[in-house]
């Protein structure tokens, strides 16, 4: 059983994000799309899913790291290359790098992430963080 059913996400400008959100999703094992008038989503084999909507009310971004609400949401990757690749592929589709991938040994030594936001002030971190060997 997935842990999450779904994530919904809204965005100024829908097109704009579904495009900068479109390389990541599919990179983190979302990949099945599906658009419609007002949201695309993508979904994984498990049936977890994250959707951005298109807004009710424009002008009321972006959302600002920190303040009540979302706080970020962590994609647990197989390796630090993972965690290398999808800040690439971030990137190159117009995120922005907020930290890029290091080592963080304030949560413990084999904690390895980066954080990356869109347009709308969404942040997501990849991360990569084994199990302690026995």
């Amino acid at each position: 059983m997935p842990l999450l059913d779904h994530i919904g996400i809204t965005v100024e400008d829908l097109p704009a994000s579904a495009a900068q959100w479109d390389p990541v999703m599919r990179e983190v094992g979302l990949t099945s799309r599906h658009d419609a008038d007002d949201g695309v989503s993508w979904s994984a084999d498990d049936g977890s899913e994250i959707i951005l909507y298109a807004p009710r009310e424009t002008g009321t971004g972006p959302h600002r790291h920190g303040r009540v609400g979302w706080q970020h949401l962590a994609f647990d990757v197989p390796s630090r290359e993972a965690v290398d690749r999808l800040h690439g592929i971030a990137v190159g589709a117009g995120w922005t790098a907020v930290r890029d991938p290091k080592p963080y040994p304030r949560y413990n030594e084999r904690y390895y992430a980066s954080f990356i936001e869109d347009e709308n002030g969404i942040r997501l971190e990849f991360m990569f963080n084994p199990p302690r060997e026995a």
